[in-house]
C-alpha cells in the first residue's frame, strides 16, 4: 500500500501541486526522501522522528521510501515536514486515507510535535480555494489564512489535534475572521517639512499620477524627509492590492501579524544593496527590493552610490511593471509595479554651487559624479527637480506646511477622476499611459502645443521624456479637476525636467 498526500510547492507566486508518497516496506531500516528535495527537505525525516517519539510512537524498523511528485519539479522549505508526516500516519493506518484525501498540508515540525509557523500559506490557500480543496496548515498562520476565502481550513498547534480530529476524537474550531478595517499606519507628516514648497508641490503631483520622481539637492536640504512622507499623501490601497502585496509578503516571509499588508509597501534599500537583492534571484530565485515593493513606493538615497549594474537592471521593471527571473530549467516571473523616488548630492561633496563648502575639484565632480547614472535611466524619471539648501536662520520665519490630510484630500479626489476615465482601458493612474491613450486623453490645444514644440527644440527631449512630460501635465490638469490640459499645466510640467546636472 502506498499513502497519498498533497501539498505545495511555489514557482515565484505561482502554486505547483504536489503529491507526497509514501511507502513502508520489507528490508533494512531506512528512510529515504527522493523527488529532487533540498536540504531543509532532506532534514524533515530527523524532525519528523522525534516529533514521533514525543508523541509516544516509534517509525517502523523497515525500508521507509517518501516520493515527492512529480520528481522533476524543485522541492523547497520547511513546509514539507507536517505533510509527510500526516502520510506516515495513513500508511501507518492511524489516520484514514479517504479522510485527508481533500486537502491540502503544509507545516514545519519542531521536536516536540508542535507545528511552526511557515511562509507562503495566503497563496496556497487562495489557490485551494480556487480548486475547492481544504487546507490543514500551523496555528500561527491562522490570521493571514482567514482572508483567503476559504472555509474548509484547519489550524491545528500539534500532530496530535490532527489526528484526534481526522479520528473524530476532537473537532479543531473555525478561524475567526478578523474586523477588515485594520487602522493605517500613522505616517510622518508633510507639514513638518518647513519650505520646500516646489518640490512638495512636486511631491503631491507624483502622488496623484504615481509618476517616479528624483530630486537633487545638497545634504540636508530635506530630500529624505519628502521621500518618507510620501506614503502618506498616496490613497489606501483596495482589497485586491492589499490582497496582491499580501501574497508577496506571504511568500518572503514578511507578512505583519495581523495577516495582510494594509499599508503601501515602503522600501528603502542600502545603497550597497546587491542585484540579486533588488530585482531578486539568489538560488531560491525569490523576490527582490523592486517585488516587494510593488504597488508602493521605491526609495533610493544616495543614487549613484548604488551599483551601476544594480541601477541599470531597474530600466526594464519600470517599463514592464514586471521582471523575469531566468534560471536553467525555468523562467520565474514576479509583479514590479513600483513608484521610485529617488534622491541624490549635485556631485560627490555634495556642495557644488556654494562657494565656500564646495570642494576644489569642482566642477569636475559634478561630471564624474552624474555619470554614475546613465542618460537612459535617468531619463525614466517622469519629475525631476532641485531642492535647494534652505538657510538654517530663517527655519524660525519660515510658517508651517500643509497638513498630508489636506493633501491626501487632493489626491484622492485626483486618483477618482483617473480611475473613471480609464475604467475601461485596464490601467489605473496617468503614469501607465501609453500609444493610443496618451493621444486619446491627451489633446494640446494650439498654444500648448506651440509651448510644447519650443520646449522640444530647445532641450532636445527624448520621445519617452516627452510622453513623460504630458502624462505629468495630465495630471497637474487632474489636480484642478481639469477636463482639458491647458498651457499653464504644459509648462508646469515642462519645468519639472531638471537640465542643470544632466546638461551643464
Amino acid at each position: 500500500m502506498v499513502s497519498r498526500v498533497y501539498t505545495v510547492s511555489f514557482l515565484g507566486l505561482k502554486v505547483e501541486e504536489v503529491e507526497v508518497q509514501v511507502h513502508i516496506g520489507a528490508g533494512l531500516p531506512a528512510f529515504f526522501i527522493v523527488g529532487l528535495a533540498n536540504k531543509a527537505v532532506a532534514e524533515s525525516k530527523e524532525r519528523i522522528r522525534s516529533a514521533f517519539i514525543s508523541m509516544g510512537l516509534s517509525l517502523p524498523a523497515k525500508r521507509i521510501t517518501v516520493n515527492l511528485a512529480p520528481a522533476d519539479l524543485n522541492k523547497e522549505g520547511s513546509h514539507y515536514d507536517l505533510p509527510i508526516a500526516v502520510a506516515l500516519l495513513v500508511e501507518m493506518q492511524i489516520i484514514s486515507q479517504e479522510e485527508i484525501e481533500n486537502y491540502v498540508i503544509l507545516g514545519e515540525l519542531s521536536l516536540s510535535s508542535s507545528i511552526n509557523k511557515v511562509t507562503g500559506i495566503l497563496p496556497t490557500a487562495i489557490w485551494t480555494h480556487s480548486k475547492n480543496k481544504g487546507l490543514v496548515c500551523p496555528y500561527d498562520n491562522s490570521q493571514e489564512v482567514s482572508w483567503s476565502g476559504n472555509e474548509d481550513v484547519i489550524t491545528a498547534k500539534n500532530i496530535i489535534e490532527i489526528v484526534n480530529h481526522f479520528t473524530g476524537k476532537q473537532d479543531i474550531p473555525k478561524i475567526i475572521k478578523k474586523d477588515p478595517d485594520v487602522e493605517l499606519k500613522k505616517y510622518p507628516n508633510l507639514k513638518d517639512v518647513k519650505g520646500q514648497h516646489a518640490a512638495k508641490r512636486a511631491l503631491e503631483i507624483a502622488a496623484a499620477g504615481r509618476h517616479n520622481m528624483i530630486m537633487i539637492g545638497p545634504p540636508g536640504s530635506g530630500k529624505s524627509m519628502l521621500a518618507k512622507r510620501l506614503p502618506g499623501i498616496i490613497p489606501k490601497m483596495t482589497m485586491d492590492e492589499i490582497l496582491e502585496t499580501s501574497v508577496i509578503a506571504s511568500l518572503s516571509g514578511t507578512l505583519e501579524d495581523q495577516g495582510l499588508i494594509t499599508n503601501r509597501p515602503f522600501r528603502s534599500p542600502h545603497c550597497n544593496a546587491s542585484l540579486p537583492s533588488m530585482i531578486g534571484g539568489g538560488k531560491l530565485a525569490k523576490p527582490g527590493e523592486i517585488t516587494l515593493s510593488h504597488l508602493g513606493v521605491l526609495f533610493l538615497d544616495e543614487l549613484p552610490e548604488f551599483q551601476k549594474n544594480v541601477l541599470e537592471s531597474l530600466r526594464q521593471p519600470i517599463e514592464d511593471r514586471n521582471v523575469t527571473i531566468s534560471r536553467v530549467n525555468n523562467h520565474i516571473s514576479y509583479p514590479a509595479n513600483f513608484q521610485l523616488i529617488a534622491a541624490m548630492n549635485p556631485c560627490k561633496c555634495g556642495y557644488y554651487g556654494d562657494d565656500h563648502l564646495q570642494c576644489n575639484r569642482a566642477p569636475k565632480c559634478v561630471d564624474d559624479y552624474k555619470n554614475k547614472i546613465s542618460g537612459p535611466l535617468f531619463d525614466r524619471f517622469d519629475i525631476q527637480i532641485e531642492v535647494p539648501e534652505i538657510n538654517a536662520m530663517e527655519l524660525e520665519n519660515i510658517k508651517e506646511g500643509e497638513d498630508s490630510k489636506i493633501v491626501l484630500k487632493r489626491v484622492v479626489v485626483a486618483n477618482e477622476i483617473q480611475l473613471k476615465r480609464y475604467s475601461e482601458s485596464g490601467i489605473s493612474n496617468n503614469s501607465e499611459l501609453e500609444g493610443q491613450e496618451l493621444s486619446k486623453h491627451i489633446v494640446l490645444d494650439s498654444r500648448s502645443k506651440e509651448i510644447f514644440h519650443t520646449a522640444m527644440k530647445k532641450f532636445k527631449f527624448s520621445m519617452r521624456g516627452m510622453n513623460k512630460i504630458l502624462k505629468v501635465a495630465r495630471t497637474i490638469a487632474d489636480l484642478e479637476q481639469s477636463i482639458n490640459v491647458n498651457h499653464f499645466h504644459l509648462a508646469e510640467a515642462l519645468s519639472y525636467r531638471v537640465k542643470s546636472i544632466k546638461d551643464e
